[in-house]
């Protein structure tokens, strides 16, 4: 995965933000829409392609474009910084390795502590009912 090459191929869109702002609002454009075309990208190879394609499935369009937005900020600038380290850290995030857990048995004391605790539970539970006099 090469950065300058993803960043270069990154393409911005500036629309009007919804939200609190006043007249400012409607004048500004200061959403900003982040679309990456992950099919053609020069800077991913094939496998880690096929690894966004299966994690990012429903984040991604059938043309294969990814699409994030950003409007937290009134700064069309700032908004763009946000979505740019935001964009990086999903690719980063959705390319590391997951890590391979060995499903392990409980040990027969936890299982026997576990036991008992639910006995001494049930007891507690029991003690407060009203005593039945038949």
């Amino acid at each position: 995965m090469n950065f300058e090459i993803l960043r270069n191929e990154l393409e911005f869109k500036a629309t009007r933000s919804s939200g609190a702002g006043g007249q400012h609002v409607n004048k500004v454009s200061s959403k900003i829409e982040l679309t990456f075309n992950i099919g053609t990208s020069n800077g991913l190879t094939d496998r880690e392609k096929g690894i966004l394609f299966t994690k990012l499935t429903n984040k991604i369009s059938k043309e294969q474009i990814l699409t994030l937005t950003c409007q937290e900020t009134r700064s069309q600038h700032k908004n763009k910084e946000i979505i740019i380290k935001r964009f990086f850290e999903l690719i980063k995030e959705s390319l590391v390795k997951k890590k391979f857990r060995i499903k392990t048995k409980p040990t027969r004391s936890s299982l026997k502590r576990k036991v008992d605790n639910k006995k001494k539970h049930g007891l507690k539970k029991a003690l407060r009912k009203k005593p039945n006099i038949d």
